[in-house]
């Protein structure tokens, strides 16, 4: 049954991951365009993308958690600790990898508007998945 319940929650750690990622890609490329974000700004800038990060997991996180908690109840209340947990982790990384894959692929003469969203999804996709199961692994077996 645990399986059951993972294997519903397990998409919505990658997709909303996916969506703050393509988010923070979305400021990033809007400022290379616009020469707003350049070396001398680009550690306040990355600092600053996690901290949206984070304030998004934690006001997602316990919501998300609950409902999940509630949802899942009759199984294992833990379910809901692991989802949020997971929420607040996939959060950070998708910050971090929305905000450098564009970086990145400027410093490499690459346009990052053609290429990052694919590089931000695929990234989210794993570790929201790889944290999610990790955490199930270690939480729930």
């Amino acid at each position: 049954q645990q399986i059951v319940a993972l294997a519903v929650l397990m998409p919505i750690v990658s997709a909303i991951g996916g969506n703050a990622g393509t988010q923070a890609l979305t400021v990033t490329v809007r400022a290379l365009a616009t020469r707003e974000l350049n070396s001398a700004n680009a550690m306040r800038t990355f600092l600053r993308e996690l901290a949206v990060g984070m304030a998004n997991g934690l006001v997602l996180a316990p919501l998300i958690g609950v409902a999940a908690a509630f949802w899942f109840r009759d199984e294992d209340w833990r379910i809901g600790l692991v989802i949020a947990a997971a929420m607040v982790l996939n959060l950070l990384v998708a910050a971090m990898v929305g905000m450098l894959t564009p970086l990145t692929l400027s410093k490499l003469k690459l346009d990052p508007a053609v290429s990052s969203a694919v590089f931000v999804t695929a990234t989210t996709d794993f570790f929201g998945f790889l944290i999610f199961l990790g955490l199930a692994t270690i939480v729930l077996l």
